[in-house]
């Protein structure tokens, strides 16, 4: 028996998948199916990609054939243009699977007479759904198709009649149309018969261009409201879905190293969290992208993949640069393990930054990634820009679990511990790199401001670079001064002295003693010696004294036998 929540799920508008990247996300399942969806967009915003995209992907992936029909360019023009995203329109045709059907249309060999409408067309068109069943169509553009027709009534008659079309053949529809100066398409009527209303945008700011897609409308379904960022690349259109992250990430419980061990054992975890994000910030030199380097060498060596987006040095530079200090980055880059993406921050937008690094991210599917400097992004953006797409990118990777470490720069001036976009509330690790000055030196110094969900050490390390890597190594503390560097080695030497010294004195000293006690040991020996004789020689004196008074006993009593003494 179907239950209620059953019935309106099966009156619930269905959707017909389009298989473009991102784009169902926010739709939340495609275009209303059996239903037209007008495509509106200026020169060059990517209409006729995205309805070839729409066609092919359809047959590719769902298994249902198209129509494209075209007013303006021939099907070689297109199966060329095509060809360098690697749809072959030509095998498509050849299999059955899509008709394109060019239909030239000039107002030079037109003309307007009489009543006009588009029953030749939906012969034609019904002809073409019959002949491979298809189930999805394009037409582009709406407005070649009235082109040579002036009357603004008859326009509107026949486009309710075209969008009624295809619904009565349950085609699901992608209508392209050129955007108007004052509304979303040129004859501003299309927009309000269409179910589903996607417009495309591509702007200039500032001389970067950016392309934006926004759903306008779609009738019986909730969607994104928010404008996202598109890219079109070598595998057609790809939908940043940025309004639908959140804070969903899970939590994972799993440590992995910084790459440097010293650094791992400040952490009680013995390490950064999985799927956490990590900042280190601090002046120009003193070692950030050392550290993220030696982040990406360790996963590297894990047998994980790491994506470092680069936006200060190439590819080339950053593995000399590091080599320098004993991290060889060439291993990971030639186990293709270790991709480097660099890139002008001045190249692109933040959206369309944010676009690309979201589509590396999927293809690619690292384990951990590496954005080394996010400060150079303030050229292309404001502080509040940064921030919004830095929160958006950290959301996905969290989502993802994948891990993040982040560089920032700052300047002379500013606060330690801050950073110019704000961004260290969005972060679970954060370590600052500063410098000590004294005696004549500047030398580098490391400790952690924060470690979300474990303790931490809260000592300053002095962080050293050196042929042999990065190594940390304790700072002295003498009352309120930290000594780094030179200070630090002269004090650390005047200790060790100090403990020879002492390590000396008390062995001298033992030895001393040793011989005392020796000396003792003899004097003892002596008067027991002593002491034995004269208890002897007393033993032999009183053995003799017992003696001579027994003999004298015995003489006495010889005597009185001899003289016959009287008996008692």
């Amino acid at each position: 028996m179907m239950t209620e929540n059953n019935l309106l799920s099966a009156k619930a508008l269905k959707k017909c998948a389009t298989g473009i990247a991102g784009f169902d996300e926010i739709t939340f399942g495609g275009l209303p199916q059996g239903r037209p969806t007008l495509i509106a967009g200026g020169a060059g915003s990517g209409k006729t990609m995205f309805g070839m995209e729409f066609i092919v992907n359809g047959i590719t992936k769902f298994d249902e054939p198209g129509i494209y029909v075209t007013f303006e360019e021939r099907q070689i023009d297109l199966s060329r243009n095509f060809a360098s995203v690697g749809f072959d329109l030509d095998q498509l045709v050849a299999d059955g699977k899509i008709i394109i059907d060019h239909i030239p249309l000039s107002r030079s060999d037109y003309q307007e007479t009489g009543d006009f409408d588009l029953d030749g067309l939906f012969i034609r068109l019904g002809m073409h759904v019959k002949k491979i069943g298809a189930k999805r169509i394009v037409l582009d553009t709406i407005e070649v198709l009235f082109s040579t027709f002036s009357e603004h009534a008859i326009i509107r008659s026949e486009l309710q009649r075209l969008f009624g079309w295809f619904k009565e053949n349950n085609l699901t529809a992608v209508i392209t149309g050129e955007a108007g100066a004052k509304s979303l398409t040129r004859y501003g009527l299309e927009e309000y018969v269409a179910d589903c209303v996607i417009y495309l945008d591509n702007r200039i700011d500032d001389q970067i261009a950016t392309r934006r897609l926004r759903i306008i409308k779609y009738r019986g379904s909730t969607h994104g409201l928010d404008e996202y960022p598109y890219l079109i690349g070598r595998d057609g259109v790809n939908v940043l879905p940025l309004s639908s992250l959140g804070l969903q990430s899970l939590a994972p419980t799993e440590r992995i190293s910084s790459g440097i061990p010293r650094l791992d054992t400040m952490f009680s975890a013995g390490g950064y969290y999985r799927g956490s994000s990590i900042l280190i910030s601090g002046m120009a030199g003193c070692g950030k992208s050392s550290m993220a380097a030696a982040f990406a060498a360790a996963a590297v060596a894990r047998g994980e993949r790491c994506v470092y987006f680069a936006f200060e040095e190439s590819e080339a530079q950053i593995i000399r640069n590091m080599a320098s200090i004993g991290i060889d980055l060439n291993p990971g880059v030639k186990s293709g393990l270790l991709i480097f993406s660099c890139t002008r921050p001045t190249q692109y937008g933040l959206e369309m930054h944010l676009a690309r690094m979201h589509k590396i991210i999927r293809d690619l599917s690292p384990d951990v990634i590496v954005v080394d400097p996010i400060s150079n992004l303030i050229t292309a953006g404001s502080d509040r820009q940064v921030k919004a797409m830095l929160t958006r990118l950290i959301d996905f990777l969290k989502i993802k679990e994948i891990t993040s470490f982040y560089t920032d720069l700052t300047r002379g001036g500013d606060v330690a511990e801050s950073t110019q976009e704000a961004v260290s509330s969005l972060m679970d690790t954060w370590l600052l790199l500063g410098y000590v000055e004294g005696n004549g030196e500047r030398n580098r110094v490391l400790n952690i401001l924060k470690s979300r969900g474990m303790a931490h050490s809260n000592q300053m390390r002095e962080f050293i670079l050196s042929d042999d890597g990065i190594d940390l190594v304790d700072v002295y503390a003498s009352g309120e001064k930290v000594l780094t560097g030179a200070a630090r080695l002269a004090q650390e030497s005047k200790e060790e002295w100090e403990l020879l010294r002492s390590q000396k004195e008390r062995e001298l000293n033992r030895l001393m003693f040793g011989e005392k006690e020796k000396s003792i040991e003899r004097e003892i020996a002596r008067l027991q010696a002593e002491l034995l004789l004269e208890k002897t020689r007393s033993r032999l004196e009183n053995e003799e004294s017992e003696r001579s008074s027994q003999i004298i006993a015995e003489t006495r009593k010889k005597m009185e036998e001899h003289r016959g003494a009287d008996l008692e």
